[in-house]
């Protein structure tokens, strides 16, 4: 019996030595999807900083492809060693219940590091739309179901989910009309082909205030300083609607604890820095640190709640 435990107690012992020497070279962090997006702007936010923490540089790959499949599968199937984590939106729990055929298992395959952030969207309006409130659009939307349309930066995207939830909270019926990205989705917006969309806050606060669109309210569970004057969506008529896109890193699953829980604390500390804390704000993000295990409970709570809302939707990835 001692014999057989020899070899596993040389693994473990070659294990912790290797994870008290992390890391003796740069770490790559992959986000899956090209740059620019929020998940990128995250990612290159705290990345120069976790790296003088940690002591080695963290490296930023973008990997896009499949709504960020293809980038969290690179993670997953990576060496669990610590050289290779993952930086992905809420996404994370989203995908499994839109995408029929998934790469990877979010709970067994990945191993969270920690919450990163959070951002809202707002519901902004064309000017043409008569609704000057959250209530007044979903007063208009249920005397003509299907004749209001929304714009979206693709199936499956933030601005789709934030739309969906919010059509399954107040009842109606109002068409997707998907884009491919953002910045389009808006333009028409603007420019009336569409009535309505759910923008990422911080990209929607110039049109906003130079009177392009009309904003009825912002999608998380507080107002955000962006626009103090904009009311939550909850506050303006649905009380049971939030929604707030999230980042989280993680590292492929088999990862030894002592590498989590260096990546954890280093990074904690880079997010509860007053300057840090001050540049997330600027830039329409609010900084949420957490324990490893309370990242795990954040996917567990709501990977069902995703797939609940997916399913009644009828939506579907191929």
């Amino acid at each position: 019996m001692f014999r057989r435990l020899l070899p596993l107690v040389a693994t473990l012992a070659i294990c912790a030595s290797a994870a008290a020497q992390y890391p003796d070279r740069p770490v790559k962090l992959i986000v899956p999807y090209a740059p620019g997006g929020s998940a990128d702007i995250v990612a290159r936010m705290i990345s120069d900083e976790w790296g003088k923490t940690l002591g080695r540089p963290v490296v930023i790959e973008n990997r896009g492809g499949a709504g960020g499949n293809v980038g969290v599968d690179a993670v997953a199937k990576a060496a669990p060693d610590g050289y290779t984590i993952g930086l992905q939106t809420v996404s994370l729990a989203i995908n499994p219940a839109l995408f029929s055929h998934m790469p990877y298992d979010t709970l067994k395959d990945l191993a969270p590091i920690s919450m990163v952030a959070s951002s809202q969207h707002v519901l902004v309006v064309n000017n043409e739309v008569p609704a000057k409130s959250v209530k007044e659009l979903v007063d208009l939307a249920k005397r003509e179901p299907g004749k209001l349309s929304y714009a979206s930066a693709g199936p499956g995207s933030t601005f789709h989910m934030a739309a969906e939830l919010f059509k399954s909270v107040a009842g109606v019926d109002i068409a997707h009309i998907p884009y491919r990205g953002g910045g389009p989705a808006l333009i028409d917006t603007i420019g009336g082909q569409v009535q309505l969309c759910f923008p990422v806050l911080s990209a929607a606060r110039g049109q906003v205030e130079a009177g392009k669109v009309r904003a009825l309210g912002v999608t998380g569970r507080k107002r955000s300083p962006l626009m103090p004057d904009v009311p939550t969506i909850a506050e303006a008529g649905l009380p049971d609607y939030a929604f707030e896109t999230w980042f989280m890193v993680f590292a492929p699953a088999g990862t030894p604890a002592p590498v989590i829980d260096k990546l954890n604390s280093t990074l904690g500390k880079v997010l509860a820095a007053p300057t840090m804390m001050d540049r997330m704000t600027r830039e329409g993000f609010d900084a949420i640190p957490s324990s490893p295990s309370e990242a795990r409970a954040r996917l567990q709570t709501e990977m069902p709640q995703w797939a609940q809302l997916i399913k009644k939707s009828g939506i579907t990835m191929q």
